[in-house]
């Protein structure tokens, strides 16, 4: 009987330790991380005032601070045609922030020994074994093999096809539609077809290269890219909403995107029918929550744990998260690329993520280090490592024209009233 209780008492304790960990990612006054709450107010000021001007249907923003949620508001509405309220669980298509998660799953397999960062792509990406770059119109076979450290730089010279008109290579992405396949190995075959912007590891270009990662994580794996992620890294962080394929059941929050018609200046809501998919694009596919997308940055801040569920070591995070471009090759690129209207020399590139170079360059507040992106419908995130800070930004606006990502990062950090 003696033996029993000790046994209940330890099961317990441990079970009260495992809910104290849990516990940590709670809302929370901001003077306890050291931060006002009057100041934050000026977030939540913000966004009614895009939504108030109809820039915006409407707006979700998250600050935490040491694991603590000191801001997390839902303003305005679901759509331009959807007067339903902005609610905090809305699920929006983040694009490119499925970027970051792709990276992890791949440094998940790193970790294993599945792949050194100088392995050729081809090894694992066959279709991807004759590459030629295209040279004043003439493809001509190329010098420099592609590797895995090229993927996550996004030095591989694969393009998007966001410039056609000014880029032959978009122009023929834009032909081969390589992210129009069916699937990930669709993907592969288009993409072998056609020519690189330049030779591997010559610069720095926003592309396709980490769906090919999607693709080598797959290959890897033995697993569905969306199984993979589900099985490894969402439920083992309690990311319940976070999935290539919105379950039936959560429709309801899905929200619509938008654009913005310049001619006649006004939201436009755009009314899609919404199509599950097979095609697992790590580069863009990833439907998530504001609360999960806290929960996947806050596991990265903490150096690769999230509630006693380690998913990398913290020497791979640091790694990850520290700038891989050499100084002669500097960051810029296209499309919904955060840091390409940033100075050049603030700008850095890890492994999946970019990086803060200087604050000062950008012109706006910020710290050394820092490490963030965002997505092509205007969402953001950044983790402030120097202030243990983590922010989200989450709207549906195509190509936003508003400077909402440079406004969120001045108004999180005047509201610090202690630093580190």
């Amino acid at each position: 009987m003696q033996q029993t209780i000790k046994l209940m008492a330890g099961i317990l304790a441990v079970c009260l330790t495992t809910g104290a960990v849990a516990g940590d990612l709670v809302e929370a006054p901001g003077a306890e991380a050291g931060m006002s709450d009057e100041r934050l107010a000026r977030i939540t000021g913000m966004s009614q005032r895009y939504v108030d001007e109809g820039k915006l249907a409407g707006v979700v923003t998250l600050v935490a601070r040491d694991g603590k949620i000191v801001h997390f508001e839902a303003v305005g509405q679901r759509g331009a045609e959807d007067d339903r309220p902005m609610t905090k669980d809305a699920l929006f298509r983040i694009f490119s922030m499925s970027k970051p998660i792709t990276a992890v799953a791949a440094m998940m397999l790193y970790e294993e020994g599945a792949f050194a960062l100088s392995d050729p792509v081809a090894k694992f990406v066959p279709e991807l074994t004759e590459l030629d770059v295209l040279v004043d119109g003439e493809r001509v076979p190329a010098e420099t093999t592609m590797t895995m450290r090229h993927l996550l730089t996004h030095t591989t010279g694969l393009s998007y096809g966001f410039n056609p008109r000014g880029n032959p290579v978009d122009a023929l992405y834009n032909e081969v539609q390589p992210l129009g396949g069916r699937n990930l190995d669709e993907f592969a075959e288009r993409l072998g077809q056609l020519p690189l912007v330049f030779e591997p590891g010559e610069r720095w270009h926003y592309s396709v290269a980490v769906d090919v990662t999607g693709l080598v994580v797959e290959r890897l794996s033995g697993m569905s890219f969306d199984a993979f992620l589900k099985d490894r890294l969402f439920e083992p962080l309690g990311m319940a909403d976070t999935f290539f394929n919105v379950p039936e059941d959560k429709l309801d929050r899905l929200l619509p995107n938008h654009r913005w018609n310049r001619q006649e200046e006004h939201l436009v809501q755009i009314n899609r029918p919404y199509q599950p998919t097979e095609m697992f694009s790590g580069g863009g596919g990833l439907v998530s929550s504001t609360m999960d997308y806290l929960r996947f940055a806050e596991m990265v801040r903490r150096g690769g744990e999230l509630d006693g569920v380690r998913i990398l070591s913290p020497k791979t995070v640091a790694f990850m998260t520290a700038n891989h471009l050499p100084a002669t090759l500097t960051g810029g690129g296209t499309g919904e690329n955060p840091g390409a209207r940033a100075a050049a020399q603030s700008f850095g590139f890890g492994l999946g993520f970019g990086i803060n170079m200087d604050p000062v360059a950008s012109g706006v507040l910020g710290s050394q280090g820092e490490y963030n992106w965002g997505g092509a419908a205007g969402t953001v995130f950044w983790v402030d490592p120097v202030e243990d800070m983590v922010v989200v930004g989450m709207i549906q606006l195509m190509g936003s024209p508003w400077p909402l990502r440079r406004e969120l990062r001045v108004l999180a950090n005047q509201a610090l009233t202690e630093l580190r």
